[in-house]
């Protein structure tokens, strides 16, 4: 970058003014202890930041204090973050906790270096908390930050790759003032999501216009440069509703991988049904999941479609479609073989449930009548 002292100083004035003037009122920006500010970075990751607040209130109710955080169990913690996903974020959350109260005696390190060896702090996030809660001379690279600079200063580098960040750092950290780092990384996160905006930017209403050099050329939607990533995998998969109105069979998930530890109907795969990975299924699973349900939990069952729509749910590499099928569980049936439990309907809503399981639980009520 070869702007000018004077220009850098003219550009960090416009920018702040603007962000003391139009800033967004976020409950997390009503205070400046790290822990309210790391919660909220945390959740914001994949999330938006409408969706996030009322997240953000009721965790910080269970949860007031980092040390509440450490100490609870997985099942309150996983309760208190449902319907955020990606749950390995909370387990990372607790245990970056324990690591402060353990390793820090509840002292937050100050530095992004020291941030990052926590469980869960990557190089945003330790930036976001050092110059936010302590202002530390950090850029803070985000989404906002590559679509906002990459804008300012068309830097072409493709943002999809990891070297790419050190880029950006490296070309913003001339223009972070001396004091107020936090609130020029919070300017970039709101003009980012306000004006900068993917694909429809307010060029008119940007406060830093004259120094954008996209927006001089016309260029400003080729900015970002980044590079596709591949489509998520198809997986197909049944959902077996198996019981009553008033009781039913749930699993709980792996204690790793994808959902791990969360509750959900047992989920059979078109791979657990086939012989070979060539078989072609029929649409109508039901004598297969009856086949398989004897042999592998031991289960007599007469297992039915239920009508309506497959239920679909992205994650970030695979998508799932899923059929529900149902059947009645016979009274005293021997359950030793099935790998998990009967839950209760009253009970349901004290499990840690996916979202993907909620989007099933409402098809089924709908679809089952």
């Amino acid at each position: 970058m070869n702007w000018t002292t004077k220009k850098q100083q003219a550009f960090q004035r416009d920018f702040l003014n603007w962000y003391q003037q139009n800033q967004r009122d976020l409950p997390w920006r009503h205070f400046h202890d790290p822990y309210h500010i790391w919660l909220s970075e945390i959740m914001l990751q994949q999330t938006q930041v409408h969706t996030v607040i009322p997240y953000y209130q009721r965790f910080l109710k269970a949860f007031p204090t980092i040390a509440d955080l450490a100490a609870t169990d997985e099942a309150t913690l996983f309760k208190a973050w449902e319907g955020l996903g990606y749950y390995s974020r909370a387990r990372n959350l607790q245990r970056a906790a324990q690591q402060i109260c353990t390793d820090y005696q509840g002292v937050w390190p100050q530095t992004a270096t020291e941030l990052e060896k926590l469980a869960g702090i990557g190089p945003y996030t330790a930036a976001a908390i050092a110059s936010i809660a302590f202002d530390a001379p950090e850029p803070a690279v985000d989404g906002n930050a590559y679509r906002v600079f990459a804008r300012l200063l068309q830097i072409k580098a493709d943002v999809a790759q990891p070297k790419t960040r050190g880029i950006f750092a490296a070309a913003i950290r001339p223009l972070l003032p001396t004091t107020g780092a936090g609130d020029f990384n919070q300017a970039t996160m709101d003009l980012g999501a306000t004006i900068c905006t993917p694909k429809d930017p307010a060029c008119l209403l940007c406060p830093v216009q004259q120094y954008c050099q996209a927006y001089q050329t016309g260029t400003q939607l080729d900015y970002p440069v980044k590079t596709k990533k591949p489509k998520p995998k198809p997986v197909h998969l049944a959902a077996l509703v198996i019981g009553d109105p008033q009781q039913w069979l749930m699993q709980q998930r792996p204690g790793q991988g994808l959902l791990a530890n969360l509750w959900t109907y047992p989920l059979v795969s078109a791979a657990d049904l086939q012989s070979d990975e060539n078989d072609k299924l029929p649409a109508d699973w039901s004598a297969l999941l009856t086949q398989y349900v004897a042999q592998t939990y031991q289960l007599d069952l007469n297992i039915t479609p239920v009508k309506g729509r497959a239920v679909t749910h992205t994650f970030t590499h695979l998508k799932w479609t899923i059929d529900l099928y149902q059947a009645k569980l016979p009274a005293k049936t021997d359950l030793a073989f099935f790998p998990g439990q009967l839950v209760a309907a009253a009970d349901y809503d004290q499990l840690a449930v996916p979202t993907v399981q909620k989007k099933l639980q409402q098809r089924f009520l709908k679809d089952s009548k």
